[in-house]
């Protein structure tokens, strides 16, 4: 592929993409033939159009502007690494990143969609990888690893290039080892999910150590299963 991406520029100026100071979802306004909507985040939104297949737009806020540079510079930084998006340029307020089609960790949890022990594996070599670039691996979690057939592919750069350790994935990892044989190829409702995302974000506040949030998790996953 080529700068044949340049084709979405014209409908992309069509769009909008409105923050918030609240840390909530972006609102998208506007509208152009062809150009579709295929996620959502709280600094940005991602879009396909239908002339330049395989490519995905990341357009951000413009609250957001500054982000898009920091994610920009990750992404040069992680060019040829496999488990993460080709990035192919950039616009006056997008990415321009390949289109990766896949299942995410989320997905396959509400549908059962068993996920193989290569997937965790790929996500640690990953990080390791990015280490070795310099960067920091944060924000890695449910919705920003997809599984393409039995591989994994890591969405969302754009905390790499901060400190500290949130241990999102050593904690996902952890309940991979813990909770998942058990519920492995079965759908897990999506209240389920959610509840175990609240108490998960209320973890620290609680001073709830993990082997108490795990007793309680038990206690919920037994109520479906």
């Amino acid at each position: 592929m080529n700068s044949d991406w340049t084709k979405a520029d014209e409908p992309l100026r069509s769009i909008t993409v409105t923050g918030n100071e609240r840390n909530e979802p972006v609102m998208i306004s506007g509208f152009s033939e062809g150009l579709r909507c295929i996620g959502i985040g709280t600094d940005a939104a991602v879009f396909t159009y239908d002339r330049t297949p395989g490519y995905a737009y990341k357009v951000y806020s413009d609250l957001a502007l500054e982000k898009k540079e920091t994610e920009r510079s990750v992404y040069e930084r992680l060019e040829g690494i496999p488990y993460f998006p080709t990035y192919y340029g950039s616009g006056s307020n997008y990415l321009v990143l390949s289109y990766e089609q896949g299942v995410t960790l989320l997905d396959c949890l509400l549908q059962g969609i068993p996920v193989p022990e290569q997937v965790i594996d790929d996500v640690e070599e990953a990080r390791a990888l990015v280490r070795s670039r310099g960067l920091n691996p944060r924000d890695i979690h449910l919705k920003n690893v997809l599984m393409q057939n039995g591989r994994a592919k890591v969405l969302d750069v754009s905390e790499y290039a901060k400190e500290g350790n949130d241990k999102r994935w050593e904690h996902l990892v952890w309940a991979y080892r813990s909770f998942y044989p058990g519920v492995e190829g079965k759908k897990i409702p999506a209240w389920v999910l959610d509840a175990v995302k609240n108490a998960y974000v209320r973890l620290d506040q609680a001073s709830v150590s993990l082997d108490e949030f795990a007793q309680r998790i038990s206690q919920l996953f037994s109520k479906f299963l």
